[in-house]
């Protein structure tokens, strides 16, 4: 079957949901294809602890302020949950629960290949984020290590190594979080490249997007660079983090070399015994499906000019990270650019 659109969205989480509102808005012809089954993007797979490092209002999507949460500062990713899935109800966005296969050129608009179809459209935006393509480094050893190794997105409670040795690799707000998770209930070894930055603990993403905002506009206006968010830190202290770093339960050791059948390997020969390896090293951008367009460059992006593709301006990319716009992987930073593309892609479809 073939479906006829102004525009199709493949991505149903946050940045998906923010492009849908601005397209009502504009009152396009729009679907937005999602391969999960049930509202809440990669928020519905997250450990169990999750919290975000921003209050509520602060947390936000265009036109629809997310609600406290009881009891807690810094919501939890179930209470993220039900706001994406209230806000897709309450616009009446129009989700689709198919799996996008591809997107190729088809004449004069673009074809979307779906498990359940085609979707010809004047305009793509692609808003796949970076949850489903999980990065592990290429560590010397790891096909040797005996125990168990996971991923952030395989990570759900401390419950589950309870009394056990956990190696935990890396320095980033999900490692804190997961370390402080971890610090109480297990042999815990944290491990990062460099020494863990913390914010100030009266800074949050409140000031992070600030940051990166003013560091885009500078950047734009062809003002110094003033670091952005790098220039701060690199783990907001939300207050599991900040109670067991002040109970000196997270200290950092340095990057091992290697891994070897019992656990791991440092520079001086050394080694640390594990049970199980948890691989907090971040995620790369899920745009395996904009392949048959043949657009990435260097480090796999895409080049653009905002969120538009330079090169095939009918796709817009959304939630990427700064590339795509200033803070434009977050909740709230995630509006802008959304509302831009929306823009945009009026002025080419009328």
């Amino acid at each position: 079957m073939t479906h006829q659109m102004q525009v199709v969205v493949i991505g149903g989480g946050q940045s998906g949901l923010a492009a849908g509102y601005h397209l009502r808005r504009l009152g396009l012809d729009f679907v937005i294809l999602d391969a999960q089954t049930t509202p809440g993007g990669a928020w519905q797979h997250v450990w169990d602890s999750l919290r975000l490092f921003s209050p509520a209002a602060y947390s936000s999507l265009p036109g629809r302020l997310m609600p406290l949460q009881a009891a807690e500062t810094y919501p939890d990713a179930q209470h993220v949950v039900e706001f994406l899935a209230d806000y897709e109800k309450r616009y009446e966005l129009p989700v689709r629960p198919v799996r996008v296969h591809g997107v190729h050129r088809d004449g004069g608009l673009l074809c979307v290949e779906t498990d359940s179809g085609r979707w010809r459209a004047r305009a793509v935006i692609s808003a796949t984020g970076t949850g489903w393509r999980p990065f592990l480094p290429a560590i010397p050893g790891r096909g040797d290590f005996g125990g168990r190794q996971l991923h952030t997105v395989d990570y759900r409670s401390p419950q589950d190594f309870a009394g056990r040795r956990v190696i935990m690799v890396g320095g980033g707000n999900s490692g804190a979080q997961i370390a402080a998770d971890l610090a109480r209930d297990t042999e815990l070894t944290w491990v990062t490249r460099r020494l863990p930055r913390y914010l100030a603990d009266d800074i949050d993403g409140r000031a992070l997007f600030d940051a990166a905002t003013a560091r885009r506009r500078a950047l734009d206006a062809g003002r110094t660079d003033t670091g952005g968010v790098a220039s701060l830190g690199d783990i907001v202290a939300v207050p599991p983090v900040r109670e067991a770093r002040d109970r000196g339960l997270l200290k950092a050791s340095p990057m091992f070399t290697r891994l070897v059948r019992g656990g791991v390997e440092r520079a001086d020969g050394t080694r640390a015994e594990a049970d199980a390896i948890i691989w907090c090293t971040g995620f790369r951008p899920a745009l395996s499906h904009l392949v048959p367009l043949q657009l990435r460059g260097r480090r796999g992006h895409i080049a653009t000019t905002g969120t538009r593709a330079v090169d095939e301006p009918r796709l817009h990319l959304l939630g990427y990270g700064d590339w795509t716009g200033p803070a434009s992987a977050t909740l709230i930073g995630v509006g802008r650019p959304a509302r831009d593309a929306a823009r945009k892609i009026a002025e080419l479809v009328r």
